[in-house]
């Protein structure tokens, strides 16, 4: 079974920096492409970043120069480096694998990691 565990979230001042990580189990791991997803208040849940199986980055424009992402196949991890935190990336973040055509998976969410960015 699919499973994901996020981690690191929390209440974070505008210009903070936070480390999220994200344990995978249950798949081939470093088969498969990797994204961080943010669902904000009242908002649909989307896409924001992603990491493909060969470590090609991409980012949605709200966060590109801000965050990264990376992976660790040997620990089944990706992470999600988030500088320069504003309040718009207020949310619950969750981590997933990236299907073809960018549309969200059916199924393998796990409970996200709620940040919080507030003066």
């Amino acid at each position: 079974q699919v499973q994901f565990v996020e981690s690191g979230g929390g209440l974070m001042q505008p210009g903070g920096s936070l480390r999220l990580p994200c344990a995978a189990s249950g798949i081939m791991f470093r088969n498969y492409a990797m994204g961080w997803y943010r669902q904000a208040p009242g908002k649909q849940r989307e896409l924001v970043a992603r990491v493909s199986s060969g470590g090609r980055t991409n980012y949605a424009d709200s966060v590109r120069g801000r965050f990264s992402i990376s992976r660790d196949n040997a620990k089944n991890t990706v992470y999600l480096q988030m500088n320069g935190l504003k309040p718009e990336d207020t949310g619950v973040y969750y981590c997933n694998s990236v299907t073809m055509n960018l549309s969200l998976p059916d199924d393998g969410w796990g409970q996200g990691t709620q940040v919080t960015v507030s003066s």
